[in-house]
């Protein structure tokens, strides 16, 4: 059996739990797509990589191929966007953009658009002030990116919009709607 090991770089979508020490992370990738790797002890409050693995830290890790799901073997912070974990209505809109982000794209499939364009914007959160302009911007410009809208037209409601095109309810939509007055 052959093992294949990669190195790229990321943002974290999501996590979730798994077993009683490990973690299952969404990521998305500079080269790679949206890709799912198991962290392995991640839970154990001895875990060197606990501290790189929040939703939505921009990291260059290691992951390992083996059966089906990869195991992430290194991992280390490029930005945490500190700027962000200190404003609750930011840190709401950062989630906003992952969800919305791991429900738009698919396993393996590389967009370099999509990836710059959720990085610039997490970057932009950090000192932004008007929230609800930019995430109507980011909804625009990442339906825009995708093809589900032409580049240059207005677009009315891009919360309707975007449900359509995704094809299911977004979690954290009401929630940005409430925080974002």
């Amino acid at each position: 059996m052959k093992f294949r090991t990669y190195s790229d770089e990321g943002i974290i979508l999501a996590r979730r739990n798994f077993g009683e020490a490990d973690r299952i992370l969404s990521i998305y990738t500079k080269n790679h797509g949206r890709v799912s790797a198991i962290a392995k002890g991640i839970r154990r409050t001895t875990s060197k990589k606990r501290g790189h693995l929040e939703v939505f830290s921009y990291i260059k890790f290691q992951i390992t191929d083996g059966h089906g799901i990869g195991i992430l073997t290194e991992v280390d912070t490029i930005n945490n966007f500190e700027g962000i974990r200190k404003d609750l209505k930011k840190v709401s809109l950062a989630y906003f953009f992952t969800e919305v982000i791991g429900k738009i794209t698919r396993e393996h499939e590389r967009n370099d658009g999509i990836f710059e364009l959720t990085l610039n914007y997490l970057e932009k959160l950090q000192f932004e002030t008007a929230l609800r302009s930019l995430r109507m911007n980011f909804i625009l410009e990442l339906l825009t990116i995708t093809g589900f809208w032409p580049k240059g037209k207005k677009l009315a409601s891009p919360d309707e919009r975007l449900e359509e095109v995704i094809e299911r309810g977004i979690n954290s939509i009401r929630v940005g709607r409430k925080v974002l007055r």
